[in-house]
């Protein structure tokens, strides 16, 4: 979906009626230079290196895993360099100068003190004949900018433009910019980018480039980019310069609202009323609905389905949970039994500090998003407690996806699983259709805007 055509995406949002003007021309809604739009802060403040440190391309994980004492040692290693003297210009490698943002091609990258979750970013450059630089998201590479009129004897996509996810794999979404929109070289150039959860979008000069694709781990591809990390300007070689770089974090609901506006178009139907339970089935004198939400009853269960069965679909939830809940997604249930081993799965719905709000320990199989007792899930993407989370579900053939919050936490064929928790073997896992549901154990954990695309 395009977000900047589509008004009803951003009828909700904070700010959103600038964030268009913002698009369709930065400087016509700036009054001076670094003054940030309603809503947005000033990540540089038009003088110096204030809130930044130095950066390299480094995993945030394994630099936050560090002592404090010798991360601070490494972060200040870094930044040493962002303040030495070129001997050929005589300058810093970084230093404001007229209002902007400058680097001469060296030193380590400028790195935000503080670490972002979701976020929309603004920022011009603008930079120089064989250029390569670009932003990283949550210290991950990289929104990328560089010469498009250079010569690409390696063909690594120069040609295509800047504004691509040009770390993603080859051939993945975002990866290429899908249209060239660079400015020539001494003009400025502006980038509006949408983070939410994994999910980037990126406009370059008012043009969409990039729609809505997961950023992936460029440290560890088997392994989800960080919730939260910091926003790092590139040095790579080439004189560029930046200015009116403004931030504006989203909250829960803006982002459940990005993350359900895309793709709705598409075919997904509402499975449930908000009223009550016309089109369920099983035990749902055990369930309640509050405020247009299916909540389990306290001390209550059971498996309550779809009347209609699907094959391959894919499913969006909305969902809370109490301190320690517990639930689950029944995947193509057969009607009866546990859908956890009769089904083809039970997509676990679990509180992410289940072990600190019970004390007990779980396996990973049984955390949140896990495909319950095959296949444990990534974990440290839920929102706090008392907040909706946004989950979509894809389920083809025997492979499962389970994207949570933007961010995808599970990726699995349930064909290849040969080892089971407990070696309790799960005689439903390939079964092809199904009944969609919810596995209640006993905790008010409440679903809303449950909707399915048949595939």
């Amino acid at each position: 979906m395009n977000f900047t055509l589509n008004r009803r995406a951003f009828a909700w949002a904070s700010g959103a009626a600038l964030s268009l003007l913002v698009v369709a021309g930065c400087a016509a809604v700036r009054p001076t230079p670094n003054s940030p739009p309603a809503g947005f802060s000033a990540l540089f403040n038009g003088r110096d290196l204030q809130g930044f440190r130095g950066g390299d391309t480094y995993d945030h994980r394994k630099l936050m895993a560090l002592s404090e004492a010798d991360r601070a040692a490494q972060v200040a290693k870094w930044t040493k360099t962002m303040t030495e003297v070129s001997t050929k210009t005589g300058k810093p490698h970084w230093y404001g100068e007229n209002g902007e943002l400058v680097n001469d091609g060296f030193g380590a990258y400028a790195t935000t003190e503080k670490d972002y979750g979701d976020f929309e970013l603004l920022v011009e450059y603008k930079t120089v004949p064989l250029a390569d630089s670009g932003i990283y998201l949550r210290g991950v590479p990289q929104v990328q900018i560089w010469d498009h009129n250079e010569a690409d004897p390696q063909n690594l996509g120069r040609a295509k433009g800047s504004g691509g996810l040009w770390n993603n794999s080859p051939g993945a979404p975002g990866k290429d910019p899908s249209v060239l929109a660079d400015r020539p070289f001494g003009e400025w150039n502006q980038f509006r980018i949408l983070m939410t959860g994994a999910r980037v979008s990126v406009w370059l000069n008012g043009k969409q480039v990039v729609d809505h694709a997961l950023l992936e781990n460029y440290y560890d591809r088997k392994t989800p980019i960080p919730a939260r990390g910091p926003i790092q300007l590139q040095t790579h070689g080439g004189e560029i310069r930046w200015r009116n770089v403004f931030i504006r974090e989203i909250g829960t609901l803006e982002a459940n609202k990005i993350l359900a506006a895309h793709g709705e178009d598409t075919g997904y139907k509402s499975v449930f009323n908000g009223r009550d339970f016309t089109g369920w089935a099983g035990p749902v004198d055990n369930y309640e609905v509050v405020n247009g939400a299916i909540q389990c009853r306290p001390s209550k269960g059971g498996t309550i389905y779809t009347t209609a069965e699907y094959g391959d679909f894919k499913a969006r939830v909305e969902f809370k949970l109490p301190p320690g809940g517990n639930n689950g997604l029944a995947i193509r249930y057969p009607g009866q039994g546990d859908t956890a081993y009769d089904g083809m799965c039970e997509l676990q719905v679990l509180d992410d500090n289940y072990e600190k709000a019970t004390n007990s320990k779980i396996d990973p199989r049984q955390a949140h998003g896990s495909a319950y007792g095959m296949v444990a899930a990534a974990r440290g993407y839920q929102r706090p407690i008392g907040e909706w989370n946004f989950e979509e579900v894809t389920v083809k053939g025997s492979q499962i996806k389970v994207e949570l919050n933007g961010t995808l936490i599970l990726d699995t064929d349930l064909s290849k699983v040969t080892e089971y928790m407990a070696n309790s073997k799960h005689p439903g896992k390939d079964r092809t259709s199904g009944h969609f549901g919810f596995a209640g154990h006993n905790d008010p954990v409440a679903f809303r805007n449950i909707r399915i695309e048949g595939l």
